[in-house]
């Protein structure tokens, strides 16, 4: 069974958790509708991507109220 020699410093500990840190996402402009969305992704607001629409946008549902 495995079991630490010596104990692992705070020091140290904390020097190897460095790297665990979430960092902040780097949102831009979409140069379509200008709604801001993730790097090399699809714009979620219009389906544009690198100026050119590969997604279509969704229409507006009617919900009949009665039906449901």
């Amino acid at each position: 069974m495995a079991v630490p020699q010596n104990r692992t410093t705070k020091s140290r500990r904390n020097m190897r958790r460095s790297h665990d840190a979430l960092v902040a996402g780097n949102p831009a402009d979409c140069p379509n509708c200008g709604e801001q969305k993730r790097p090399h992704h699809v714009c979620g607001a219009c389906g544009h991507y690198d100026s050119r629409e590969v997604v279509a946008a969704a229409k507006a549902v009617d919900i009949d109220e009665d039906a449901a």
